[in-house]
């Protein structure tokens, strides 16, 4: 049986678009709260978005360079861009389908109205109208396109304004008119009955003839551009990585198109000029029956005053290691600790830091970031460690993608504090969550680490699930030291004591630990592996759990986004399952279970089984050893392994599908982790004999 045989694998683009499909099932969800249900149909657009600026340009590229070889699967560029423009289109008349079939009368039903121009009377025309004068027209810009004003390079992802004019002699001329950026795309106009909303191209439209006086506007129709959004950076050949960001993030604006979205009631004249500019083949532009960028609907499912159509507020619940406990440090000492966020609080990670920076015994805080923010009080502490005297060390990846900006900005504010910034590393991004803390103690220097599989993120830590994990054992830090050793300076890789370390032993590490399951089986013991993760791409890592299932291991994988690996293939994948869990929260953590007979291995991950993750960036695997930890973590794995709704499992035929079988009762994870999480914390406040009143105040 030849493993390396295309019928094994599913392409890796085709998965990800139908993970994109199982988003915007959950905007089709009437049992979603009707503004989540706005949230989500926004997600997939602006998800869309991203794959075609980097995963699609990608493929563009290669079919110009004329490569024509065969990805995992089987497909050539040219057959991914078909499929994909298939797939796609099919994408965006469902997208278009949710919106006006069920959204827009839903929201109407709530007093949440899009008013076209027909619809505006005269007391909300003179408001608009104001609103234009006094705020819009100053702003906008209109560009003309002739002999002496070549067609401009519009800026990616925006909407744009195509203008057909007629001057005196009848002559036809085109112009185009950007929309400003700085202002919501939806101007919310005073009315009696609940919220009244208007888009920024129709107030446009409605005053076209102010921007070209002496001309007749024969049509003025929106449209949008993506381009390619993937930097080109010489890393071997930069002089400061820095300056070669800042300067590379200038062209992503400028970039080739690779999708032009028109109205579809565009006329031939602009149509043509615009196709003809851009020369973009016809399966990459698509034609939009409603608002074009359904990202944009953000703004309406952020709207304030309608709690009632969201999902309830859920406040995320104390620790009980750490509630009401001064030193953090003292708690750590006694025993390693697991944070399950969103339902328990990243708070815990922040007084970490916080009470770091301002401990007078701690001598050095080392840290790597990935994405932070646009605010972040991780950053803050940081700088306050700096100023206190404190040796503060940090590795900022500016490489990660789409927040290079933000990261620049804030490696030059810690550089300007007294901080040690290191910019990450040529030929690797720096993807490992790690915070290590050295502090001097009555026994002697003691060191603090915090692991994760999530980012330091302030705000995401709210909205995406993953696992934090704090311990001091010193097998730990001595590894956590000799990594920021490697990230900082010049330092071989040692013998690992307790870590997985990419891109020198994790796809090792994770192989050797699936032959383990193999040899179990072998002597006579029961086989077991469940994975959770984002991503499954890896060819090797495939393979193996191919023939563990061969071998009679039982593979169960929850795997939210792409999976390349095919179940239900007779004689290989029997005995493997796929389920996709999309919720409220974004399945982000990555957990890995082996049986080992009957003497289980639990670690955590910042990486997902792909060659990026694998080759190309430094990720930690950390195993989990004490036991009550161990138990945590498979709890929450056959948690999600229970859900029976807002799961999807992966079919022989690659579609995904609820989960079959009798159900007594619905049971959807992140609802019961909730629950779980809530329980947890009032049965701890119930078992406590201290004087509640010293405990901090409960939100």
């Amino acid at each position: 049986m030849d493993l390396n045989d295309y019928k094994y694998y599913n392409n890796r683009e085709l998965s990800w678009l139908d993970f994109n499909f199982r988003v915007l099932e959950e905007a089709y969800d009437a049992a979603n709260p009707l503004l989540e249900r706005v949230k989500f149909l926004s997600i997939t657009s602006s998800n869309l978005e991203e794959f075609f600026m980097i995963r699609v340009a990608g493929l563009e590229e290669q079919l110009q360079a004329g490569f024509g070889g065969m990805d995992i699967s089987g497909l050539t560029p040219r057959d991914q861009l078909m499929k994909i423009s298939q797939k796609t289109h099919e994408m965006v008349e469902m997208q278009y389908k949710c919106l006006e079939s069920e959204l827009l009368p839903s929201l109407g039903k709530e007093n949440i109205k899009v008013l076209k121009v027909n619809e505006i009377d005269e007391e909300k025309k003179e408001f608009l109208d104001n609103y234009f004068q006094t705020t819009v027209f100053p702003v906008v810009t209109p560009m003309a396109v002739d002999q002496s004003r070549p067609f401009p390079i519009l800026p990616g992802s925006g909407i744009n304004l195509g203008v057909e004019l007629e001057d005196e002699k009848g002559e036809r001329l085109f112009a185009f008119i950007p929309l400003p950026t700085i202002f919501p795309r939806f101007i919310n106009i005073p009315c009696t009955d609940g919220t009244c909303l208007f888009l920024t191209e129709d107030l446009l439209k409605m005053h076209s003839d102010l921007f070209f006086s002496g001309y007749k506007v024969i049509e003025i129709s929106e449209f949008r551009i993506t381009r390619d959004g993937d930097l080109s950076i010489d890393e071997d050949d930069a002089r400061d990585l820095l300056i070669e960001i800042e300067s590379s993030l200038k062209e992503r604006k400028t970039g080739f198109p690779v999708k032009l979205e028109i109205s579809k009631n565009m006329g031939k004249n602009l149509r043509d000029f615009l196709v003809n500019a851009l020369s973009l083949r016809s399966d990459n532009i698509y034609e939009i029956s409603n608002l074009l960028d359904l990202s944009s609907l953000m703004e309406i499912a952020n709207l304030e005053g309608y709690e009632h159509l969201k999902f309830e507020y859920y406040s995320p619940q104390p620790s009980p290691s750490f509630y009401g406990k001064e030193d953090i440090f003292k708690v750590i000492r006694e025993k390693d600790v697991l944070l399950h966020r969103p339902y328990e609080s990243f708070e815990h990670v922040i007084d970490f830091l916080r009470q770091a920076a301002e401990d007078p015994q701690v001598l050095a805080i080392k840290q790597t970031l990935y994405r932070v923010g646009k605010t972040s009080p991780i950053i803050d502490y940081l700088i306050k460690a700096a100023e206190n005297g404190k040796q503060v060390t940090v590795v900022v990846e500016v490489k990660a993608r789409f927040d290079e900006e933000n990261n620049i900005q804030w490696a030059k504010e810690l550089e300007k504090a007294g901080c040690h910034v290191v910019y990450g590393l040529v030929g690797l991004k720096v993807h490992a969550k790690l915070l290590l803390i050295v502090r001097r103690e009555e026994s002697g220097i003691r060191r603090y680490v915090h692991m994760s599989t999530g980012n330091y993120n302030y705000i995401t830590a709210k909205l995406y699930e993953d696992i934090d994990f704090f311990t001091c054992k010193e097998s730990y830090a001595q590894d956590v030291s000799a990594l920021f050793n490697i990230l900082t300076g010049y330092s071989k890789p040692p013998t690992w004591k307790k870590l997985g370390v990419a891109p020198t032993s994790l796809r090792e590490t994770f192989l050797r630990w699936i032959d383990n399951e193999i040899d179990v089986v072998k002597k006579g013991g029961k086989g077991k592996i469940i994975i959770k993760v984002n991503s499954l791409l890896d060819v090797s890592i495939i393979k193996a759990l191919y023939k563990a299932s061969m071998a009679g291991v039982k593979v169960n994988l929850i795997v939210r986004g792409i999976c390349a690996l095919k179940v239900g293939i007779k004689g290989v994948s029997e005995g493997i399952t796929v389920r996709s869990i999309v919720g409220r929260y974004l399945e982000h953590s990555r957990i890995y279970y082996f049986e080992n007979n009957g003497l289980p291995k639990l670690f955590i991950s910042s990486a997902d089984l792909m060659p990026r993750n694998l080759d190309r960036r430094v990720e930690s695997l950390i195993p989990i050893e004490q036991e009550d930890l161990k138990q945590r973590l498979i709890d929450v794995l056959n948690l999600y392994l229970k859900d029976n709704f807002k799961a999807r499992e992966l079919q022989p035929n690659g579609e995904y599908k609820r989960p079959t079988g009798k159900k007594s009762k619905l049971f959807i994870v992140q609802e019961e982790l909730m629950k779980e999480a809530k329980k947890k914390f009032r049965k701890f406040i119930k078992k406590q004999e201290v004087d509640k009143f010293n405990f901090p105040k409960l939100k």
